[in-house]
């Protein structure tokens, strides 16, 4: 009996942690930006935008926020007024586009499950045209590691890219501090 109760709540409390983590299967699915989407803190038509996007749910609501790159996604879950409560975050697989300014429909990963090229040769856009050092998000590493072989930069991990480098100068590569180090890690709640 003993045995069957320890097996069962193994089971619980790996299925509670599975959803702590963004990895559960009740995720809400990634939707695709309409003409009228619009970025989140510039207020620009997300059409307006080259490069990779992303996407925020928010628990309790049908709808995404969006976001005109990666690093705005990020930076969301990075800011204490914005709001808690992160369903699931995706960003754009640049894995399986050809265009690097032009993100395949459909082609969406878990940003928390996304492995990340920073501080590569490709520049790009973050808000109002600011041209930057845009972490690129892939779905499986050995596309990114193909791309880093190609571009340089660093491979990183969602919890692993530096808050300098999201809300500094931008042009961080890698160095300073994770959010885990920091203690302030991306929200999920």
């Amino acid at each position: 009996m003993r045995g069957a109760v320890s097996g069962l709540l193994v089971v619980l409390l790996t299925g509670v942690l599975a959803g702590c983590d963004g990895t559960s299967a009740d995720l809400p699915q990634p939707m695709e930006p309409t003409a009228e989407s619009v970025s989140h803190f510039c207020g620009m038509l997300l059409a307006e935008h080259t490069g990779p996007k992303g996407q925020i749910f928010i628990k309790g609501r049908a709808q995404p926020i969006w976001f005109s790159s990666v690093s705005e996604t990020i930076a969301f879950t990075l800011l204490p007024e914005e709001p808690a409560g992160v369903a699931a975050i995706y960003v754009n697989d640049m894995g399986s586009t050809d265009d690097q300014a032009r993100p395949r429909p459909g082609a969406w990963v878990e940003a928390r499950r996304a492995w990340y090229v920073l501080g590569s040769d490709e520049r790009g856009r973050a808000g109002m045209g600011d041209m930057q050092r845009e972490p690129i998000p892939f779905a499986d590493r050995d596309g990114a590691r193909r791309y880093q072989a190609a571009h340089g930069g660093r491979l990183l991990r969602f919890s692993e890219i530096p808050e300098d480098a999201i809300l500094g100068s931008g042009n961080d590569a890698g160095g300073g501090n994770n959010r885990e180090a920091a203690g302030s890690a991306a929200r999920t709640d």
